[in-house]
C-alpha cells in the first residue's frame, strides 16, 4: 500500500478523546442504520424506509435507504472498531448532511419539533474523527504500526 495513503487511512492525532467520541458515535448510528436495514429497535427495515424516503421526495426510496442504512450500520461498526475510521467518518457526516437538509431543515434546531439537533451532533462528531483518526486505540493505529 502507498505510504500516503497508509497515513491518511491509519494515522492518527487522537488519543483516549478518540475512543469516548467513536464509540458512543458508532453504536448510535449503527443502531439507527440498523433500523433501516433491518428493523430492528422498532424500525420499518428497508421496505418500509424506501417508502418513506421516496414519499419525501429521495427517489428511489429503496436505494436510498439501503445507502442511508448501510452508511449508518456499517459506518457505525466501523466506528466502533476504530477500523478505517476516516471513510466511515465521512461517509456518515455525508449521510447526516442529507438527513439535515432533506428531513429536518424546516423544521428548525430542536428535537422535540424533529429538528436537525441531533443529525448536528453527529455531524459534528463525525466530521472531527474525520480529522484526528480513531486515535490510539484503534484497529487503524494497530494497522498503522504494522504497515511502517
Amino acid at each position: 500500500m502507498n505510504a500516503t495513503l497508509s497515513k491518511i487511512l491509519f494515522n492518527s492525532t487522537g488519543g483516549f478523546g478518540s475512543l469516548v467520541l467513536r464509540v458512543p458515535t458508532g453504536i448510535i448510528l449503527a443502531a439507527h442504520g440498523s433500523q433501516k436495514l433491518f428493523g430492528w429497535f422498532g424500525g420499518y427495515g428497508l421496505e418500509g424506509t424506501g417508502q418513506w424516503l421516496a414519499s419525501i421526495g429521495l427517489e428511489p426510496g429503496f436505494l436510498m435507504a439501503l445507502l442511508a442504512g448501510s452508511a449508518e450500520f456499517f459506518g457505525g461498526i466501523a466506528l466502533v472498531l476504530g477500523l478505517l475510521t476516516r471513510p466511515a467518518a465521512v461517509v456518515t457526516a455525508f449521510a447526516m448532511l442529507v438527513a439535515i437538509f432533506s428531513v429536518h431543515i424546516g423544521n428548525g434546531l430542536f428535537m422535540s419539533n424533529n429538528g436537525y439537533e441531533f443529525a448536528l451532533s453527529l455531524f459534528a462528531m463525525t466530521a472531527a474523527l474525520a480529522i484526528q483518526g480513531g486515535g490510539r486505540f484503534s484497529l487503524d493505529s494497530m494497522l498503522s504500526k504494522r504497515l511502517w
